[in-house]
């Protein structure tokens, strides 16, 4: 960590939403090739978001071709019925929304349990004091800077202000503690994004998977987080 809380240096996790189904041995490829630190998995149920995304046969898929550890976002109601379906492992990261749990702190321990680092994503219209009491349960907070469900989207006002109020909140409480940003990570929004105190950068149509070129894509994105 640097004097400021973040990390060293920031890191990138692949939308794979994003990538091109259709060649998509060759995207991963591609991606754990340049480095990137993990491949993000947007799972959604058509209910807690308005949208169908990415099951565990898609997860099984891609482990069977990567180099790198999966983010699993669990964009769904009750999350805690599909932690075992994605058979999480150590140095994944799995994702549930805080307001999508009655039991959050159970669910939490159940990813723990599996060996990967539990995390909670925040909406954009969410408060952060919604994480006070489990700061000491995850190792990642996820900040959506659009509001979930589709790529593509303009980050919302405010993100950076509340990436860099996270950032003094988490430095308070729970030092270590690593903020990831989802949600039009741009190059210029991923630098402002890095300056606010992010360290995890989920980057997809916006950053990664524009010019046909990932490699390029991910060099010119790791300068941008440094």
């Amino acid at each position: 960590m640097d004097e400021g809380g973040k990390s060293v240096t920031g890191m990138i996790s692949a939308s794979m939403m994003c990538a091109d189904f259709l060649h998509l041995a060759g995207d991963i490829r591609a991606l754990c090739d340049s480095g990137v630190e993990y491949l993000h998995i947007d799972v959604m149920d058509g209910h807690f978001v308005p949208n169908f995304t990415l099951g565990p046969d898609y997860v099984r898929a891609v482990r069977s071709a990567a180099t790198r550890p999966m983010d699993i976002h669990l964009m769904v109601e009750r999350p805690a019925r599909f932690i075992a379906a994605f058979e999480p492992r150590p140095g994944d990261i799995v994702s549930v929304h805080a307001q999508a749990d009655a039991h959050l702190h159970r669910t939490l321990s159940m990813i723990r349990e599996t060996g990967a680092t539990p995390a909670v994503a925040l909406n954009p219209a969410q408060p952060l004091w919604t994480l006070e009491d489990v700061l000491g349960d995850i190792g990642v907070v996820l900040l959506m800077t659009v509001n979930p469900g589709f790529a593509g989207q303009k980050m919302v006002s405010g993100a950076l202000e509340r990436i860099a109020r996270m950032r003094r909140l988490a430095d308070e409480r729970h030092p270590g503690l690593l903020i990831e940003v989802d949600g039009n990570v741009s190059l210029p929004n991923a630098r402002a994004m890095r300056a606010a105190g992010a360290d995890i950068f989920v980057a997809g149509s916006s950053g990664l998977f524009t010019g046909g070129d990932i490699a390029r894509a991910v060099a010119a994105l790791r300068e941008a987080i440094g």
